[in-house]
């Protein structure tokens, strides 16, 4: 029998670290990045962080556990399979990691929601919906269209 691995949505783990400041969401009518939008957004970025490093290490502790050495070729190449997913899912979540590390460093020098093209300040809901975001969305467009040229040459 193969195995089944439990994955949660790393937005859904984000969604549940919002809880660390209950009823508090930072508005236009607070000066931007004050100290509390700052608290609100780190408190955030390590809930996210803390939430990946736990599901991280339950998947290290059933890497272990599990010795993938099914009888049946069928559910040996499934569980294969899945663990290929798992790590590649892993592997993402280290990049991920690193910009939210990244983002709390941001924060601790004062740089944290100003685009780090244009210098202005990003919107509070795209980072509401995205704490590691660099570039105000109009920046992250143009990125987005250069590197597509980019790419056609």
């Amino acid at each position: 029998m193969a195995t089944v691995l439990q994955r949660t949505d790393p937005n859904t783990d984000f969604t549940a670290a919002n809880d660390a400041a209950p009823g508090y969401r930072p508005t236009g009518d607070e000066p931007f990045m004050s100290l509390k939008q700052q608290a609100y957004f780190r408190t955030k970025l390590v809930g996210w962080k803390d939430a990946i490093l736990r599901e991280s290490s339950g998947t290290l502790s059933q890497l272990q556990i599990d010795s993938l050495r099914e009888a049946d070729l069928t559910d040996r190449a499934s569980s294969e399979t899945d663990w290929s997913i798992e790590l590649r899912t892993r592997d993402r979540q280290r990049k991920l990691i690193c910009k939210i590390d990244s983002a709390l460093r941001r924060i601790d020098e004062g740089e944290y929601g100003y685009c780090e093209v244009t210098g202005e300040q990003i919107s509070l809901a795209r980072l509401e919906a995205r704490p590691i975001a660099t570039m105000t969305v109009e920046a992250q467009e143009r990125h987005e269209r250069h590197e597509k040229v980019s790419r056609e040459d």
